[in-house]
């Protein structure tokens, strides 16, 4: 991992295989690969990138695929492993901590990922979630959430239980911006910010409007202004959310949202914002 504070580090990207998503796409093969994805940060100066892993469609072996690419590319890459996510047969039945020890065991991991449906089913209030926010404690996992605002209050909770676990909350936390700033789900992510271990991910932004073709997603950036204002600039990170973004926007379109459209930002704060604060992160792993 880079060492040096000016350093670009992007905290939310993906590889595959083979290209997961539909329509169907001529170069499958090619379109989603972690060459693909170096090329990308090679040729917009960033260092470092966190792999978030995801066993969708036609990569059941997206976490031995992402392992690979990060031992042939030491120093470049880090790996955050899906763990019962809402596409997995084994997802919010009981033994998840278990299931989440052999992962640790078997995977050099930085983090794993829990992306969860929309509805709040309560699984963060169980002792399922609580054994496993004990194995992120003890093992020094992040905590990578894909939630709607509807499980914010029990995320906080749990998470205020286990001061020593970073959460990072995908998607800017999930909010959609053309609900407004005074919508209930807005004002749930923001509520978050009271908890110091929450931090949030500026990443994804097409997909917090239903706009998200329109780079560089005003409406977005006026709702990250004020997450900004809560969770202040050193509980923020920038994520590419490459290359399942190629659909909205490019890799340097998603950096230069906010390294070029947040006018509210000082520099100080994009260093932060832009790779010191997942390096801070990471060392913690």
């Amino acid at each position: 991992m880079p060492a040096a504070a000016s350093a670009i580090l992007d905290c939310h990207c993906h590889a595959w295989r083979r290209w997961p998503y539909e329509p169907p796409v001529p170069d499958e093969y090619a379109r989603g690969t972690v060459e693909q994805l170096l090329y990308e940060m090679d040729a917009h100066g960033v260092e470092f990138a966190t792999v978030v892993c995801a066993t969708i469609e036609d990569n059941p072996d997206n976490l031995d695929y992402v392992e690979s690419a990060c031992n042939r590319y030491p120093g470049r890459l880090a790996m955050v492993a899906d763990h019962d996510c809402q596409w997995s047969v084994t997802y919010h039945r009981p033994g998840s901590a278990e299931r989440l020890l052999a992962l640790t065991d078997r995977y050099k991991l930085v983090g794993f990922t829990h992306y969860v449906l929309e509805e709040n089913d309560g699984w963060l209030r169980s002792d399922d979630a609580d054994a496993v926010f004990t194995v992120a404690a003890e093992r020094r996992l992040i905590v990578n959430l894909a939630a709607h605002p509807a499980w914010h209050a029990d995320l906080r909770e749990i998470a205020a239980r286990h001061p020593t676990v970073t959460v990072l909350c995908h998607t800017v936390g999930g909010i959609r911006a053309q609900e407004g700033l005074g919508a209930p789900s807005f004002a749930e992510v923001l509520a978050s910010a009271v908890v110091p271990n929450i931090h949030i991910k500026l990443a994804g932004l097409h997909y917090c409007t239903d706009r998200g073709w329109n780079h560089p997603w005003p409406d977005v950036l006026v709702a990250i202004e004020r997450i900004y204002e809560a969770f202040g600039p050193s509980r923020l990170c920038w994520g590419s959310d490459y290359p399942a973004s190629k659909r909205f926007t490019t890799y340097r379109q998603s950096l230069e949202a906010i390294r070029t459209h947040c006018a509210f930002l000082s520099e100080d704060d994009l260093r932060l914002i832009l790779g010191e604060n997942l390096r801070r992160l990471l060392a913690t792993t």
